[in-house]
């Protein structure tokens, strides 16, 4: 009996040892990696990746971007200030995504998205809008150019940026655009022969058509058509961008429309819209009906609509075959209709009337009279009609007050209800993301790195397209530029529109959103 007890005993004890020795491997493991994380991570061995972007030395970081524990910099961003305050504050670089990326080198960015834009602005605004696009995945801009954006100290700097074309409106590509096949067609006849704002959006259109061209032999995958006083603002993405955004977007799909937002002014000195605006209306599309319609007299403050300007947002179109403009808002095809989809976040930011220098400028681009009548023929929508008689009769007092109560949110509990409800919103990105170029020293490096001087034939290109520009504004493009008289050409379009009037989608203007009149029939449908 006592034998067996032992054999017994025996048996038992190398699997008892066994666990033993197990159990102390389980223990002491843990505490050796952990150990030899702390001492990784006390000599600086391990790189925290959310800041391996960020500019040696830094101690500032993208908003949202958070420092881990494991990060030998994780002490250094306690504050009590915001992101932004300390973005304002600081003195060092605070744009995480520049150190070291190649604004140059995104060739291999898939899917290609070019922008196209018409545009008489200066580097103040050209600039920051560029850049912030690029950093947002756009790799190359078509930039048809006059006024002060064609002049030689500009034109010079924009030239000398990778992924930018110029084009300047020299008499050979007005001669050449005169030839274009939209004078023969239906689409967009009611625009031709008008000044001011009806100019513009077909000179836009058929910038437009050739920008479709380019982008194609460039081997752009996406174009959209942008103003200089918009930025995408991709927030149906899973990160901060357009090209992850359009990436995903499924292979049938012709087209994308981005609604857009309006900013909302509230201060009467705004110097840069772009850094210093983060209230914006929401549109339409993205509210509830009830809530729209609800707070539609307190969005509106009195003016002719909800949007001071357009309300129809914008859009992308898909590289393909046959693919043409549809006015300034939307693309189409010549050989079928496009399957398109409209984003429930994503948006275009409009800077409208965002300076009160805006209401001048726009005056002095256009030649009509400042009467109810005339500015019918010159603008397509209320507010631009109402902000030029204003711009052009009042005094600079009368214009600031007219500024005031017009544009400026300066009722903090209207404002504070509107942005409960949803109407108004704040959008902090593109502000963060300029002010982080600013400060990363972009647009300075750009514009001392251009070259000095220009070729003779890019001077007198600029000097032709500088000096077309200050043309007289209520004659029209078309009516200057080709041979055949306006009754040969209506002519024409009388003879083609029986055949062609059903197959052309017309051209999409600018647009207000709905107003309460509108309601009824909003719902039923």
């Amino acid at each position: 009996m006592a034998n067996s007890h032992q054999q017994s005993l025996l048996r038992s004890t190398p699997s008892s040892s066994i666990s033993s020795k197990l159990l102390l491997l389980l223990t002491v493991l843990p505490l050796t990696l952990a150990a030899l994380a702390f001492v990784l991570q006390w000599r600086g061995g391990i790189t925290d990746p959310t800041t391996r972007w960020a500019p040696p030395g830094s101690q500032h970081l993208f908003p949202g971007m958070d420092p881990s524990p494991l990060s030998p910099t994780a002490h250094q961003h306690q504050s009590s200030s915001s992101d932004c305050a300390s973005l304002r504050q600081g003195s060092t670089p605070s744009f995480p995504y520049y150190h070291g990326w190649k604004f140059d080198d995104l060739s291999n960015l898939k899917p290609k998205i070019c922008i196209t834009t018409s545009t008489s602005a200066g580097l103040e605004q050209i600039l920051p809008w560029m850049f912030f696009h690029k950093v947002i995945g756009v790799s190359t801009f078509f930039l048809f150019v006059e006024g002060k954006a064609a002049s030689p100290a500009v034109s010079k700097v924009l030239e000398s940026i990778p992924g930018v074309k110029v084009i300047y409106r020299t008499r050979e590509l007005e001669e050449q655009q005169a030839k274009s096949r939209i004078w023969n067609e239906t689409w967009l006849s009611s625009f031709f022969y008008k000044p001011c704002n009806y100019e513009l959006f077909v000179k836009q259109s058929l910038n437009m058509e050739m920008a479709i061209v380019m982008a194609r032999d460039a081997g752009m995958d996406w174009i959209i058509h942008l103003d200089t006083d918009e930025l995408l603002h991709p927030a149906d993405a899973r990160e901060y961008s357009l090209r992850q955004l359009l990436l995903d977007v499924p292979g049938n799909v012709d087209m994308v429309i981005f609604p857009n937002y309006e900013s909302s002014v509230e201060r009467e000195d705004i110097k840069d819209p772009f850094s210093e605006i983060s209230m914006f209306k929401r549109n339409y599309d993205h509210l509830p009906k009830d809530t729209y319609f609800g707070m539609y007299k307190d969005a509106t403050r009195g003016n002719p609509n909800y949007f001071l300007t357009y309300g129809n947002g914008k859009s992308a179109a898909r590289i393909q075959d046959h693919l043409r403009p549809n006015g300034a808002h939307r693309w189409h095809n010549y050989m079928k209709t496009p399957n398109e989809i409209k984003l429930e976040e994503a948006a275009v930011l409009h800077y409208t009337y965002a300076k009160f220098s805006d209401l001048t400028s726009r005056r002095d681009r256009c030649g009509c009279k400042p009467t109810k009548e005339d500015v019918k023929r010159c603008f397509m929508l209320e507010f631009d009609r109402a902000a030029f008689i204003i711009a052009s009769t009042a005094t600079e007092e009368e214009m600031l007050n007219w500024y005031r109560e017009h544009i400026v949110w300066g009722d903090k509990d209207v404002k504070m209800k509107l942005l409960r409800k949803g109407v108004l919103t704040r959008i902090y990105a593109p502000m963060v993301i300029i002010q982080g170029l600013r400060e990363s020293g972009v647009f300075s490096s750009v514009i001392a790195s251009a070259p000095t001087t220009i070729s003779k034939d890019k001077f007198l290109s600029s000097i032709v397209s500088s000096n077309s520009s200050r043309a007289a504004a209520s004659e029209s493009l078309p009516s200057r530029r080709i041979g055949t008289s306006r009754e040969h050409q209506a002519t024409a379009r009388r003879v083609l529109e029986i055949e062609s009037a059903a197959f052309y989608e017309v051209a999409v203007p600018p647009l207000s959103p709905p107003g309460t009149k509108d309601d009824r029939l909003i719902i039923e449908v």
